[in-house]
């Protein structure tokens, strides 16, 4: 692309940096072509543990989607 590799390294790291701010605000990131990014935020629930089989508590959490 005739660009140092210093400089593809800042325009990656600007965008993955800004990518991250928009998701962090709970905002959505679309890649035209890629895919689009969102944050979702699942409320807690009950679960088990899958090796012994006892009851647990799953605290509410956030995980990007894509």
């Amino acid at each position: 692309m005739g660009i140092t590799l210093r400089d593809a390294e800042v325009c990656v790291n600007t965008l993955l940096n800004n990518m991250g701010d928009t998701l962090a605000k709970a905002g959505r990131v679309g890649i035209r072509g890629f895919g689009s990014f969102k944050v979702k935020e699942y409320a807690p629930y009950s679960g088990s543990n899958p090796t012994t089989g006892e009851s647990i508590q799953v605290r509410k959490k956030k995980t990007s989607l894509l």
